[in-house]
């Protein structure tokens, strides 16, 4: 027989009525969680984040629900993000542009206004040439561009684009002095390497997917391992001897101060859909390679990539106006 005193029935009865102390863990999600895109809609970045999204809300029961708030390079839609709550209901699914943009012009954020939550995926940079060009190696392509100087010209997406940046890293690893000729957009880029107008450009496998079974252009190089299945057969830029890789990403992120244990749980979840065979394949198609990572060396890569991108910026004078 158990006794009880007053005290101990009164605290019982207490802690009966309360129940468990509840965490955010437990608590999260009870409702929609928004995921902004700062990008119109259709892009790269909605083809990689929707399957994830259907398989979160399989998960947790709660819609995840995208808003495409494009405008500003990708700043309108992240700034929005910035500015919310960091309770777990708002999230933000970008690109590599999260760390250039804010080296670049002015965003209304910095990446320190953001916590990590997920790596979704990663893909090289292709070093391309048309077909005819008498360029057919990278060591080629270096030493054409040595020799003419500011008079070999790469294109790009725009300036402040992915495309620039790799652009001018690969003028600073390599040593040479290409020069930015702009375009809007990476088809028109493309319209203008295979008319004679420029003679490199440096994009994603995917981005040129077209170009590249047509058989109108040359890979000479990719900027790191990892090219699609389908892509043809080039080195990495490492293999050819310049020492360093470099990637486009897509990733999620949360307001900062958003709660450990949801970021926590929300990186577990990813990180497990990313294993699965039909999501490798779907991305594969997209050009790209599923690439779980926990939080901490997620948050390790962002603050490279950050320092990394925002120095290329500096000595290659990037600036959107």
């Amino acid at each position: 027989m158990v006794a009880f005193t007053r005290r101990g029935v009164a605290l019982t009865a207490l802690a009966t009525l309360l129940g468990p102390e509840p965490t955010h863990a437990q608590a999260w999600p009870t409702r929609p969680i928004r995921v902004v895109i700062p990008f119109a809609p259709g892009g790269s970045t909605d083809a990689h984040t929707r399957p994830v999204l259907e398989r979160l809300h399989a998960r947790f029961g709660q819609p995840f629900v995208i808003d495409n708030r494009g405008g500003a390079g990708s700043a309108i839609g992240t700034a929005l993000v910035a500015a919310a709550p960091p309770d777990g209901y708002t999230l933000l699914s970008t690109t590599a542009s999260f760390v250039t943009a804010p080296a670049v012009q002015q965003t209304g954020y910095q990446v320190a206004s953001f916590d990590t939550v997920a790596m979704l995926t990663r893909s090289p940079f292709a070093v391309i040439v048309p077909a005819n060009s008498p360029a057919k190696s990278l060591h080629d392509l270096i030493a054409m561009a040595k020799q003419r100087g500011d008079r070999m010209f790469y294109a790009t997406a725009g300036a402040g684009s992915s495309t620039h940046f790799i652009s001018e890293y690969f003028n600073m690893r390599a040593g040479t002095r290409m020069q930015h000729v702009p375009y809007r957009g990476i088809g028109p880029a493309m319209i203008g390497l295979l008319g004679g107008d420029v003679q490199v450009i440096l994009t994603t496998p995917a981005s040129a997917a077209g170009q590249m079974r047509d058989g109108l252009v040359r890979v000479l190089a990719y900027t790191a391992e990892g090219r699609p299945p389908d892509s043809p057969e080039a080195p990495t830029v490492r293999q050819t001897g310049l020492d360093y890789e470099a990637e486009s990403w897509w990733a999620i992120f949360g307001p900062r101060g958003m709660p450990r244990e949801i970021r926590q749980t929300l990186n577990d979840a990813i990180n497990q859909i990313l294993r699965d065979p039909e999501i490798i394949r779907t991305f594969n198609t997209l050009g790209s390679n599923p690439s779980p990572m926990s939080l901490d060396d997620f948050t390790k890569l962002v603050n490279e990539e950050s320092a990394r991108w925002a120095e290329v910026a500096r000595v290659a004078r990037i600036r959107v106006d």
